[in-house]
């Protein structure tokens, strides 16, 4: 068994562990516990994770008994790829502490227990002041947990296989992928319910029973599995020698293609729900909530696996030899296609149309389809060709590139995003107030572009409990009146650009800028104009949005958000004429709309074309378990 004297080892001994397959041809009994946990674990990640930028928008500010202004869609979406990332980064750690000191069943359980203390800090958020730092707590403990066993859970299921079986290893991971989907198509559908209706801690603290489930049956399967045990300097050894050198010289190319299909991939639970909330979600006679969309991935994960195992991969081999890196690049062909045609889909919703969420779930029949032929079958491929005893550590690879991918979006939406130079002036103008300023409403004016307060480009901040709870820019006379042609003139739809600017033809603000009309969606346009710097696309644009309102009372107590504002004392300004306004500085994204979704496309694209010689000149070498 090697490692020469490690009292881990030993101790396996003594627990009579089995440490190498058994001599079957059918599948080995640990199997089942391993799919369970998966399905359990799977349920109380991707639950937390449906929800994460619908409660950052919507819910976060709302937690610590204030109701301040929320983050923009760019933050959003910039902190969910952060933390997307980092859970695949972790990876790493977990491996190197299977392979080399623990094993992966110890090195597994024991921080799915870290996992479970990660969803307890998010269950906490509202019951303790500081809510942001309970988020921030709870995704790193999740970060570290989650993403510590991922590379050791997949290994392990190879571990399971010997010389007799292991044919059957490509149909378990299948079944493997199956039981993520399984786990995660329930929580996607239940956890966005719980949120509006019962509040974030029970949508985050559902989750969190499920972790400790799947902790519980890992911990149940102990003696069925086998113990493959670390592998202490003997890692060290494969890994620099000349094997393990050419082994990872040949698949780290390959993940960095697969980064990008990661990068666009994970945007089905940010950047697509961003889109949702702009479309008509009703579908086949149901009203969804816009993060409930993503349901439609794993349902159909669970009808493709076995679509593709057995009638489209059989059918394909009789035209072509179907190796796993033709799939690979299929599935990154698919990707243009699904990115395509979601920015499609946008240019609709840009254009002031409201499109049927049926499109969307089109482009997730398109995106499950990639996904089966680059996920699947790319872990699949890094298992059999990393070298024996760096199973775990190529797999932490492997998931490296889901951290890669991730990071690449983060920063392109903090790259697009502009700041807002009014909410930066409010923090320099707070950092000085006595410390019990927040007990009582207060107005604060806030220096403009001379940073100088008492002239022209000052700001008007409107504060509750120490945040801001709304903005007056300067100039906003001009604004409102604009705003007010802009309501006149709609009638069932908002102006188009062309009417809407037409409009607006001559109206300037106090610097001689020009107001911009531009129609965000069916229900949103903004007028703008490039402020007191007079330079467009930075933080000092000033303007107003307008929102098109069906005149119902956003504060009903039918959803815990509703009874939250009750609680507060927080009420909707009235709308007038169907309309409500809110003003704003900065705070725009430099990539909007269909171009933010066609920059992506562009990527894939050119990504696919790369792959292709690559795929051509790469020779496999298939590694497995003795």
């Amino acid at each position: 068994m090697g490692g020469g004297g490690d009292p881990l080892v030993a101790f396996q001994i003594l627990m009579s562990y089995r440490s190498t397959p058994q001599e079957t041809t059918v599948m080995p009994p640990g199997i089942p516990y391993i799919i369970g946990n998966e399905a359990a674990e799977r349920f109380s990640f991707y639950g937390m994770r449906t929800i994460l930028v619908v409660f950052m928008l919507q819910y976060l500010h709302f937690m610590d008994g204030a109701g301040g202004r929320a983050m923009s869609g760019n933050q959003a979406v910039e902190y969910y790829h952060q933390f997307a990332s980092w859970v695949y980064f972790t990876p790493l750690l977990g491996a190197l502490v299977a392979d080399i000191f623990l094993g992966k069943y110890l090195t597994i359980l024991w921080l799915s227990i870290v996992y479970c203390l990660g969803h307890a800090a998010l269950a906490c958020m509202g019951y303790y002041e500081n809510s942001p730092w309970w988020l921030f707590a709870g995704l790193l403990l999740i970060c570290i947990g989650s993403g510590g066993i991922k590379p050791c859970v997949s290994a392990h299921v190879g571990d399971q296989f010997g010389g007799k079986n292991q044919k059957l290893l490509s149909r378990v991971y299948n079944w493997f992928y199956f039981s993520i989907n399984f786990g995660s198509f329930f929580s996607t559908l239940l956890t966005p319910w719980l949120l509006e209706k019962y509040g974030p801690h029970w949508a985050f603290g559902v989750p969190g029973v499920l972790m400790a489930i799947a902790t519980l049956m890992f911990w149940l399967g102990r003696n069925r599995f086998v113990h493959v045990p670390p592998s202490g300097r003997r890692f060290f050894k494969e890994a620099f020698s000349r094997e393990g050198i050419v082994a990872l010289g040949k698949l780290i190319p390959l993940f960095f293609f697969i980064a990008v299909f990661w990068s666009l991939y994970d945007q089905t639970g940010s950047s697509w729900v961003l889109q949702a909330e702009q479309m008509d979600l009703r579908f086949l006679g149901v009203t969804w909530l816009e993060s409930q969309v993503q349901a439609v991935n794993p349902i159909l994960v669970l009808v493709f696996i076995p679509l593709f195992t057995f009638v489209i991969y059989p059918w394909c081999n009789k035209i072509f030899s179907l190796t796993p890196l033709r799939k690979i690049g299929l599935g990154m062909i698919l990707m243009t296609v699904s990115f395509t045609l979601v920015t499609l889909i946008q240019t609709w919703i840009d254009a002031g149309e409201r499109p049927s969420i049926g499109w969307q779930v089109a482009a997730f029949f398109i995106i499950t389809a990639a996904e089966i032929m680059v996920a699947i079958v790319g872990m699949e491929f890094a298992y059999t060709q990393a070298p024996r005893t760096m199973k775990s550590w190529v797999m932490a690879l492997f998931w490296l590139a889901v951290w890669g991918g991730n990071q690449f979006t983060a920063q392109v939406n903090h790259f697009i995003a502009i700041a807002s130079s009014a909410e930066i002036q409010f923090e320099k103008a707070t950092l000085g107030m006595p410390s019990d300023w927040e007990n009582s409403p207060r107005t604060i004016s806030l220096p403009g572009f001379d940073g100088v307060i008492g002239t022209a480009d000052d700001f008007v901040a409107r504060c509750r409990q120490g945040r801001m709870n709304s903005l007056e820019i300067p100039g906003r006379e001009i604004f409102l009146d604009a705003a007010s042609r802009i309501e006149a003139a709609s009638q069932q739809h908002l102006p188009s650009n062309k009417v809407g600017n037409e409009l607006l033809g001559g109206v300037k603000d106090p610097w001689k800028n020009p107001l911009v009309y531009d129609v965000i969606d069916s229900s949103h346009a903004r007028i703008s104009s490039a402020g007191p710097d007079r330079t467009a696309k930075t933080q000092w644009d000033i303007g107003v949005m307008i929102e098109k309102t069906n005149g119902s009372d956003a504060s009903a107590d039918d959803t815990w958000l509703g009874r939250r504002k009750i609680a507060l004392g927080i009420r909707e300004q009235p709308t007038e004429a169907g309309f409500s306004r809110s003003e704003f500085s900065g705070g725009q994204s430099r990539l909007e709309g269909a171009a933010y979704f066609r920059f992506f496309t562009w990527l894939v694209l050119a990504t696919t074309v790369i792959f292709i010689p690559f795929a051509y000149f790469y020779q496999p070498k298939t590694y497995l378990h003795d």
